[in-house]
């Protein structure tokens, strides 16, 4: 089929990008390669899958409307899958109009062309900060998520009542996935192993937040790049038992689904520390630090519902998934 992909230059849309194509589906990928961190990397990762055969470049912000008409009226995508979007928890303190233009305005216009370009299924990405402050482990679709604490969770969530919004005025079948701190080889600079692993090579103290003591449902990105295929694959359809009186936040009677997308096994920052200093034979210098504002001391993906219905099975323990890393973090940067 033909598969519309927004944030092809990034590590989850690269390697989804190159999956679709290796069992091929014909793509065509949108992505801005704005300066947020390291071009570089976004192009060689752009590179890998401008190498492969099916495969169309289109260069350009997702917000900018007249770019988003003009790429769905030209290649009619049998589906979508939105992945491009302004990341970071922290970043959205500093920098609010960024997450608003990508991540809400942006989507608008995908979800938009959506609807006039008969798409048979829009995935997008959503994440694990909706949760907010919950502490009810693990979190559960089924729960509501009305208190982010951070603008980035915020435009997320806007994002699932928009999709909602959409498939329940025009049956447009949706399903929104909620990462759960994805990581593993073309990783992003700005996420936790990356960094850790640099200044620890560099003999440079690393900051670790909640003094280590907080824990991540750390996902290895093949696990992740499995279950959005297979979520593809699988298109929304109306819940028959949806009950009005008692509303299920994660189904509706309109074509619109919710899964959380994570490993289902958190790990206390400190075990995922030591486990990186294993595979790099070195001992890091630590300044430990109290939790971030905007972050979330926890998090643990309840998946059953995601198991149920595309049979999603997440298996690269954090051992081999830190160091299938540091393979290629040594080899990119050759040392």
């Amino acid at each position: 089929m033909k598969v519309l992909v927004t944030g092809t230059a990034g590590f989850i849309g690269s390697t989804l990008a190159l999956r679709l194509l290796a069992r091929g589906d014909e793509v065509i990928g949108i992505d801005n390669i704005n300066d947020y961190y390291d071009v570089d990397l976004k192009l060689a990762r752009l590179a890998r899958v401008k190498a492969q055969p099916g495969f169309t470049d289109v260069r350009g912000d997702i917000e900018d409307a007249d770019l988003m008409k003009k790429t769905f009226a030209a290649h009619r995508p049998d589906k979508v899958v939105n992945l491009a979007a302004q990341a970071g928890v922290r970043y959205s303190l500093e920098n609010p109009r960024a997450y608003v233009d990508a991540n809400v305005v942006g989507f608008l216009n995908v979800i938009e062309n959506c609807r006039h370009h008969d798409v048979q299924h829009l995935v997008y990405a959503s994440t694990s900060s909706v949760y907010g402050n919950h502490t009810n482990m693990p979190f559960s679709v089924h729960e509501s998520v009305d208190h982010p604490v951070s603008l980035y969770a915020a435009t997320k969530k806007c994002n699932e009542l928009m999709a909602h919004t959409y498939s329940h005025l025009f049956q447009l079948p949706t399903t929104g996935l909620r990462f759960f701190t994805v990581y593993g080889p073309w990783g992003r600079p700005d996420m936790a192993l990356f960094l850790f692993t640099r200044k620890i090579l560099a003999g440079e103290p690393i900051d670790v937040f909640n003094y280590g003591r907080h824990k991540r449902d750390f996902t290895f990105v093949d696990d992740i790049v499995e279950g959005v295929i297979r979520t593809l694959d699988n298109v929304a359809a109306p819940n028959p038992e949806w009950d009005s009186n008692k509303p299920d936040p994660a189904s509706s009677s309109a074509p619109f689904r919710v899964y959380n997308i994570g490993n289902n096994a958190p790990v206390e920052l400190e075990h995922y520390i030591r486990v990186l200093e294993g595979c790099l034979n070195k001992t890091a210098e630590k300044n430990l630090l109290p939790l971030q504002a905007g972050d979330v001391p926890d998090t643990f993906a309840d998946v059953s519902d995601l198991v149920r219905d595309v049979d999603y099975k997440p298996d690269t323990s954090v051992e081999d998934g830190v160091a299938r890393f540091v393979d290629w973090y040594r080899e990119y940067y050759d040392i």
